[in-house]
């Protein structure tokens, strides 16, 4: 599912997923793109992850609040609705909005 498909299905103006599209359907949509283990993790205000890699590729789909990621020197915020995935190996960075971030992680 594209980053545009769940924009415009799925994000409210507070900042939270709607009810459209579950989180349980969610996972399974990431299941059903091989991801084997899904998860919803939660950071609260301006949390950091330094530069780190994952051995294989990760999705991250913004639930509630924001993330702002670096990678490759380039850094773009992703808010509730919006789809990142970070290639295995890809050395990154994140940063957690004001008011922190939920989201759904898949994991290879």
């Amino acid at each position: 599912m594209s980053t545009s498909e769940l924009n415009s299905r799925d994000s409210r103006e507070d900042g939270a997923m709607s009810q459209t599209l579950s989180t349980k359907e969610l996972e399974r949509g990431l299941h059903e793109e091989g991801f084997r283990q899904t998860y919803v993790w939660q950071d609260g205000p301006n949390a950091f992850y330094p530069d780190h890699t994952h051995a294989a590729e990760t999705a991250h789909i913004i639930l509630e609040g924001e993330m702002r990621l670096t990678t490759n020197g380039e850094t773009r915020t992703y808010r509730a609705g919006e789809r990142c995935d970070v290639p295995a190996g890809a050395v990154h960075s994140a940063r957690m909005g004001p008011r922190g971030c939920r989201y759904l992680i898949g994991e290879w």
